[in-house]
């Protein structure tokens, strides 16, 4: 009867032995500075998440005069970014950043600025154009309508 409860006491130990370098290995990832890491887990996964709510479409965004020309305008609850590079001229991308998944920020200053490590990016495409990330945002489908901004 004690060789049952000794295994059973071994199993139980060696269950919280494996279970306590996965948790920490889990923690190391989330806080993790290393960009060559960060890179190659976050872009694979935030812009399929970003592409996936794009195809429930419909979703009203925002409207066309909140975002200034120039500039762009962050939806946080779509993780969403609007930009309008001229008058008129309306696009959108995700609104996380692809160096360690930050929301962008709000802005009228011509880019769209990550403000967790300084990256840069273009209101045109999404491409960065200075900072550590180095990926462009995805672009999401919207549509204009009147002055009303939706998910395509």
């Amino acid at each position: 009867m004690t060789a049952i409860d000794r295994r059973r006491a071994l199993a139980g130990s060696a269950a919280i032995a494996v279970g306590i370098p996965v948790l920490a290995a889990c923690g190391s990832n989330d806080t993790a500075t290393d960009p060559a890491g960060a890179e190659s887990s976050e872009p694979t996964s935030e812009p399929t998440s970003g592409d996936a709510g794009a195809a429930g479409g419909g979703e009203a965004l925002a409207s066309a005069a909140d975002v200034p020309v120039g500039g762009c305008l962050v939806v946080p609850a779509a993780k969403v970014v609007l930009t309008q590079p001229t008058e008129g001229d309306f696009k959108a991308f995700s609104a996380v950043c692809t160096h360690q998944g930050c929301l962008v920020e709000t802005s009228s200053d011509g880019e769209i600025p990550c403000p967790c490590h300084a990256s840069r990016f273009s209101l045109e495409d999404g491409s960065p154009i200075s900072g550590p990330a180095s990926a462009p945002l995805a672009p999401v489908e919207i549509t204009v309508d009147g002055d009303s901004i939706t998910r395509a």
